[in-house]
Formats: C-alpha cells, sequence, structure tokens
C-alpha cells in the first residue's frame, strides 16, 4: 500500500512525517556531491560538517536558498534517499507527498517544487502554504472567524501571516531569516573586528549568545577565524552586544513585516489581533529576547510555539492523518 508522506523542506532542515508514524527524519538540508558526476556522496548531519572544510573534487552545500529550490536534481536525489531510507518506495509502489511551501512564492517555484517531488519517486504531490501548516500543528483553531497572528521565522524565510475562516487574510513572505542573519554577523564581524570567519562559525554564535534585545546579556563567545590585515589565523571574544548589533537591521525588517501586514489587515479583525497577539514559530523564533522586541515595537503580546522546529511538520501530520484529506488544503497533481 502506498505510504502518504509530508514534506517540510526547508532551507535549514528537513522533516519527513509518514501517516500514522508521525515524524520519521529531521536533518540538515546540506548534501555532499562529487563536483564532476554531480553523485550525492552524504546528505544531512555528516554533510554539513563537511561545509566550508571538503576538498577540490567534493561540494557540500544547501540545495535551497531563501526557501525555494536552487538546485532540482540534487533536491530531488536528497528527497529520493530519504523516501527510500523510511521505505516510501519500492518496485509496486510510490508515495503520494504533501510538502510546503513559503507563502506567495511564484508559480515556477511552485512547480519546481512539485517536480523535484515527482523526481524523488513521488505519485501524487500536493502542496500546502507554510502559515497554515504552522498554524495547524500548533493547535491554533482555522476554522473559526477570529484572526490570528502567526509569524514564521525559518532559516531561508520570514512567514508573516494574518489567518481567519481557515485562510489568509494578510501576509508578508521577506527572505530575512536564519541564513540571512548568520551572513550579518559575518559582514558586521568584518566590518568592525577585521575577522573573517565562516557562516558556521556565525550560526554557533547566534546560538550561544545571541539575542535579539538590548537588556539581555548572554556574555561572551571565543571564535576563530582569519585577520583580514595580518592575513593569518586569530581567536577573538565576541560579546553578546555585538551580536545583537550585528542582527538589529535583519530584526528591523522582521518588525517591519509585522507592521506592513497589520496595516493590511481588515479593521475587524484587528482588535482580534490584539486579543491574540503574535503566535511566534520556526527556529528564529528561539533567539532570546525576540518575544520582547516585538512586543515593544508592535504593541502585540507574543506567544511562542512548543516546538518551534516542528510546528509546519505537525501540521502535515495532522491533515494527511485524517480519514477524508481535506480538499481546502489539498489538491493533488498526478504525474
Amino acid at each position: 500500500m502506498a505510504k502518504t508522506v509530508g514534506v517540510d523542506l526547508g532551507t535549514a532542515n528537513t522533516l519527513i512525517c509518514v501517516k500514522g508514524e508521525g515524524i520519521v527524519i529531521r536533518s540538515p538540508s546540506v548534501v555532499a556531491i562529487n563536483r564532476d558526476s554531480r553523485e550525492i556522496l552524504t546528505q544531512g548531519a555528516e554533510a554539513k560538517r563537511m561545509m566550508g572544510k571538503t576538498p577540490t573534487g567534493i561540494l557540500a552545500f544547501r540545495p535551497l536558498k531563501d526557501g525555494v529550490i536552487t538546485d532540482a536534481d540534487v533536491t530531488a536525489g536528497m528527497l529520493r534517499n530519504y523516501f527510500r531510507a523510511i521505505g516510501a518506495i519500492s518496485t509496486f509502489s510510490r508515495p503520494l507527498v504533501v510538502a510546503c511551501i513559503p507563502h506567495g512564492v511564484t508559480e515556477v517555484e511552485k512547480r519546481a517544487m512539485e517536480d523535484a517531488a515527482f523526481e524523488a519517486g513521488a505519485r501524487k504531490v500536493s502542496l500546502m502554504e507554510e502559515p497554515i501548516a504552522a498554524a495547524l500543528g500548533i493547535g491554533l483553531p482555522l476554522g473559526g472567524s477570529r484572526g490570528m497572528m502567526i509569524v514564521d521565522i525559518g532559516g531561508g524565510t520570514t512567514e508573516v501571516a494574518v489567518i481567519s475562516m481557515g485562510g489568509i487574510v494578510a501576509s508578508h513572505s521577506l527572505r530575512v531569516a536564519g541564513d540571512e542573519m548568520d551572513s550579518s554577523i559575518v559582514a558586521y564581524l568584518r566590518k568592525t573586528r577585521g575577522v573573517l570567519v565562516g557562516e558556521s562559525t556565525a550560526e554557533e554564535l547566534k546560538l550561544r549568545v545571541g539575542v535579539a534585545h538590548r537588556e539581555l546579556d548572554r556574555g561572551t563567545m571565543a571564535v576563530s577565524g582569519m585577520s583580514l590585515q595580518r592575513r593569518m589565523g586569530v581567536t577573538v571574544e565576541i560579546a553578546s552586544g555585538e551580536v545583537r548589533e550585528a542582527l538589529s537591521a535583519d530584526l528591523d525588517q522582521i518588525v517591519l513585516a509585522i507592521k506592513q501586514t497589520l496595516e493590511q489587515t481588515p479593521p475587524e479583525i484587528s482588535s482580534d489581533l490584539y486579543d491574540f497577539g503574535i503566535m511566534l514559530t520556526g527556529g528564529g523564533s528561539l533567539l532570546p529576547g525576540l518575544g520582547r522586541l516585538l512586543y515593544e515595537r508592535t504593541g502585540l503580546r507574543v506567544r511562542f510555539a512548543k516546538r518551534p522546529l516542528e510546528s509546519v511538520c505537525n501540521g502535515i501530520f495532522r491533515v494527511i492523518n485524517q480519514a477524508n484529506l481535506p480538499e481546502e488544503f489539498l489538491h493533488y497533481r498526478e504525474r
């Protein structure tokens, strides 16, 4: 019997769930390939450890950027390996796949996601918008008339959406999220300290000492990089406040996106939002002080999803686990 598989194909991480089983794969969206043959050598956590350290003949990279596919063949190969690992592909069976996409992507980007799933072995493919899936995964009541705002800060995109009556009333999709924050830290240290660090080091800085609010301090962290002046390796202590300063422009853009979405929201729903507040999810919501910053800048109270990294995949799982798949969410295309 064909399996029904849910795919949260994110810029930073890929999560896969199976109907009746739950989430079965949590893995970084990174692959290592042979540069000449483009054969996938490894993927996931092992490939992520190789980023920035590979020899000439091997390339370790993410085949997605800003929430959309940039290398279709490698993405399809990565998904195919995951489908095989969970036993979704066999000689006589191919899976039904439900995959998530950012809200507001182009038809070309939607088709790229569908084609990657088909090339990976899917028999049928349906797409869901991430804000709807995230809201379902958090457990928000989508069927009612009460308006709710959800802010999903992932690796490649930040999705801001106001949801009412099971649909998106107003939204803003911003290609500023975790990856862009890492790049901002790299640029800041290069400019202010004259030190070049890799994006993996920048990500570790963000996770260990990063803050969003000026009144928080998580201490310092020693990082190794290359001095641009001396052209040799150095170790420097980076303070929590420096990381906050590096992230300030990206956080300003997220706040602006929330305000713009509020401006697009009908007056009848605006009052609901001031009662409900903002629901934060996605890996970026784990940045300490972010809720406090958003409250001060928007005036809306902030709530946090219990499992922010799994919200989208849990939402897909809720849908595919129903006896009758809801047509308002799923429209399968078959090849």
